[in-house]
């Protein structure tokens, strides 16, 4: 392909760069396009330096450029005729100095190889990228170009409605003339007469010809917005809903505003033209005159593809949201909520010149008792560029809140539908009136549907409810979504859980730790595509076993506690008890994983290898770590200062190598304090908490009751376990419901009630884990023995 071919297919931005090229005067960029095949087909580095051939290539030039003028006299393009004729002339100044223009023209085509070169690089760079970027690129670059080739459209209809009006005032001339001339021979005024009517015939024709590019440019316009309203902002809300809950999407409204905003420029200029062309009709007119039969409907027609893009260029660009929510879209009565609208259609001339007033919606769906509420606030604002970091036209409401209306429960009696609140959805509207240049219409945006909640007790289901809509509705008004909630394939529902990280940490879940909660849920499977999780499921208000509540609970604690090490990838988190042993037995002494507790809601474990008297792996666990301990150490230091305390006295720490084969303190060393010994701000949770009772077989506890074990599964400390120092000696009553069998959320069914002999054992405790049952015989031999008072040392408990 000819390479002034290939320039004219780049993309807006290059484009940019070809025209500052030819802003200067050495060679015109008309005579770059019209002579462009001989051009480049010429030697001009060679004739730099030659000056015959400089000579010959010169006269060629002068030459061409008059082929082309007479070009235009047939065609009778008067500005193009008279441009040619200009350049010619600016060209003699090379008749003494031929060797100069070669120079000159081979330093164009040499700047245009530059910019051919730098935008097919960008687009090599751009290939390198995941396929979907790749081809969300491709369509960008299309849109580019179809706006580069709106904005060339209506530059050439410019400048033909200024040919048009000067033929018009040609023949007004010589018209008017003719009348003032008193011409008495009739064979000349016959010749006039046709004269005229051939200028007639020939301003017709161009008026014809101008209407038809007017309707082209309309055609092209309304392809454009085509493309922004149904796909371009319609994927961007999308991605907009999907960011609301973690998604690590792109929402930026700047290139959207300048595409929508150079389609508006470019309509309201049609506008402008054919107001143009009614002034021209106003001065001069005929029978079957174009303009005259075609102008009201390519008028109404422009007006109306104005006021569809227009009515699509009004948005909420962030979502209402509470400064301490769990995010966005759940709001809480009497709570100051934000949110900001933005105008994609950007005139400075409208800065603060467009109010925005904000309102809940109107429409009441066939819900019984849908609650009704008022916007309480500030709820008028103009629309202005200080608010924006970008210069948008925005709306920041920051200080609204709502009030439930006493007269609540409009859609009552009209359905048998009943939802609960935080599955309730409600709608928050936004009015304006886009007035400019005559034209005026008025714009409605709307939020995505919002959970209204009145006790901060429900954020947990409402966030829930959120999560589930925006993961799954294509319909943004949708607010009867939960009358008949679908249930969620496990690819969507496996990548929001990974969000739920990724937006908290800075660290989603891999394919590992999805796959394993995708076997919690669904059993071993080949793979889990067609897989679904429902909503009932996943979360449903009064049951508080769900999925959400035990996922949203670890979420919670490394959000809070672990966010350091889990982005470092230092918890393995989501694995079975089973898969642990797997991995673990396989692994030398000292080796020990992190994981996340499938029944305590918000623990963390860990468990580790051991080698027993007959040189088996045994693979011990602690019992979890919750809040209660992580808010007085951190996790590193307990992993840094957890010790056993073996038959001979001599305190252990059994954690070595953080799985696979990491040294634990290459792992976590970073974070350790840097103080030691009774200095160490965690001192007194580590003399009291951190330091386990371990005695050949036998559990040893400072305890009033021990309990013998044959296969010395797991140690008590007399303070509880883990830093959970709920002494419950005195009250023995309350150890029945703390030990009632917990409902594993991840499982189908739960564990049978504890050994009325084993609740002995954990008298000290306050909770039972079915994590650290096994397949194994457990508990095998428990009895009573007598009280032992062992030497004052603090202890803890292992569990295997």
């Amino acid at each position: 392909m000819a390479q002034w071919d290939r320039l004219r297919q780049l993309s807006a931005s290059y484009w940019q760069q070809l025209h500052e090229l030819y802003d200067r005067d050495g060679l015109p960029m008309d005579v770059r396009h019209y002579l462009s095949a001989w051009i480049e087909k010429q030697e001009w580095q060679r004739a730099a330096r030659d000056y015959g051939l400089a000579m010959v290539l010169y006269q060629v030039l002068l030459e061409n450029l008059d082929i082309q003028h007479s070009r235009f006299v047939q065609k009778e393009s008067f500005l193009q005729q008279h441009n040619i004729r200009r350049y010619k002339q600016s060209f003699q100044r090379y008749q003494d100095e031929p060797c100069a223009l070669a120079s000159t023209i081979q330093w164009f085509l040499d700047k245009e190889k530059e910019i051919l070169k730098s935008a097919e690089l960008s687009e090599q760079v751009q290939h390198l990228q995941v396929e979907q970027d790749a081809m969300e690129t491709t369509c960008q670059q299309e849109l580019e170009r179809k706006m580069a080739g709106l904005r060339n459209d209506v530059q050439c209809l410019e400048h033909a409605i200024i040919c048009l009006e000067e033929q018009q005032d040609e023949f007004d001339f010589k018209y008017q003339t003719h009348k003032m001339e008193a011409v008495a021979d009739e064979a000349q005024k016959n010749e006039r007469i046709k004269m005229f009517q051939l200028l007639i015939n020939k301003l017709d024709d161009y008026r014809k010809s101008t209407l038809a590019d007017l309707n082209k440019l309309l055609d092209r316009a309304e392809d454009l917005i085509s493309l922004l309203v149904q796909k371009e902002l319609v994927d961007w809300q999308r991605r907009q809903q999907k960011f609301c809950i973690g998604a690590p999407d792109n929402v930026s409204l700047d290139q959207l505003e300048k595409w929508f905003t150079c389609v508006a420029v470019c309509l309201f200029q049609v506008r402008e033209f054919l107001n143009k062309l009614e002034e021209l009709v106003g001065k001069m007119s005929y029978e079957n005159d174009p303009i005259k039969a075609q102008k009201p409907a390519l008028h109404k027609r422009a007006d109306a593809l104005l006021k569809d893009l227009l009515k699509n260029s009004f948005v909420v660009e962030t979502q209402p949201s509470m400064p301490q929510g769990k995010g966005p879209l759940v709001l809480r009565t009497n709570v100051q909520f934000s949110v900001k609208t933005r105008l994609l259609v950007k005139f400075p001339e409208l800065n603060h010149s467009m109010k925005v007033n904000v309102s809940m919606s109107r429409e009441v769906p066939q819900i019984k008792g849908y609650r009704r509420f008022n916007v309480l606030g500030t709820a008028t604002k103009d629309l202005n560029m200080a608010e924006s970091l970008s210069g948008g036209m925005v709306a920041d409401f920051r200080h609204l809140s709502l009030k439930e209306q006493k007269s609540g429960g409009g859609g009552k009696g009209i359905s048998d539908i009943s939802l609960s609140v935080t599955e309730e959805l409600h709608i928050i509207c936004f009015n304006t009136v886009f007035e400019l240049k005559g034209f005026s219409v008025e714009l409605q945006a709307s939020s995505l549907p919002v959970v209204i909640i009145s006790n901060s007790s429900q954020q947990q289901s409402a966030w829930a409810s959120i999560l589930w809509f925006s993961m799954l509705s294509l319909d943004p008004k949708d607010v009867t979504f939960f009358a008949n909630v679908p249930a969620a394939p496990w690819q969507q529902f496996g990548e929001m859980l990974s969000w739920q990280f990724l937006s908290a940490t800075k660290r989603g879940l891999d394919d590992d730790q999805r796959n394993m909660i995708a076997h919690k849920l669904f059993g071993k499977q080949q793979n889990y595509d067609n897989c679904k999780m429902t909503w009932s499921k996943f979360s449903k208000e009064n049951s508080p076993d769900t999925f959400w509540v035990w996922f949203d609970g670890i979420l919670v604690m490394v959000k809070s506690y672990l966010e350091n090490i889990w982005r470092e990838g230092l918890i393995m988190g989501f694995v079975s008890r089973g898969k642990e042993k797997l991995l673990l037995k396989k692994k030398k002494r000292g080796t020990f994983l992190l994981r996340f507790s499938e029944s305590v809601v918000g623990g963390i474990t860990f468990s580790w290898v051991e080698i027993d008297s007959n040189g088996e792996p045994d693979i011990k666990t602690v019992q979890p770590f919750t809040k209660t301990d992580l808010c007085q150490i951190p996790f590193h230091e307990i992993i840094r200062n957890f010790q056993i305390l073996e038959a001979e006295n001599i305190p252990e720490n059994p954690l070595l190598f953080l799985y696979p084969d990491t040294p634990k303190d290459e792992a976590f060393g970073k974070w350790y304090s840097e103080k030691s010994g009774d200095d160490n701000p965690y001192i007194k949770y580590i003399k009291t908490k951190l330091v386990f009772v371990s005695k050949e077989n036998t559990l040893e506890a400072r305890s009033p009751m021990s309990c013998d074990m044959t296969q010395g599964d797991w140690l008590e400390p007399m303070n509880g376990l883990c830093g959970e120092a709920a002494e419950q000696e005195d009250e023995p009553h309350l150890l029945q419901s703390q030990l009632e069998p917990f409902q594993d959320p991840m499982l189908s069914s739960s564990f049978g009630p504890i050994d009325e002999d084993c609740l002995l054992y954990f008298e000290n405790s306050n909770f039972s884990d079915p994590d650290f049952i096994q397949d194994d015989s457990f508990l095998t031999d428990l009895s009573l023995s007598a009280p032992s008072f062992l030497p004052a040392q603090t202890c803890g408990g292992i569990f295997q």
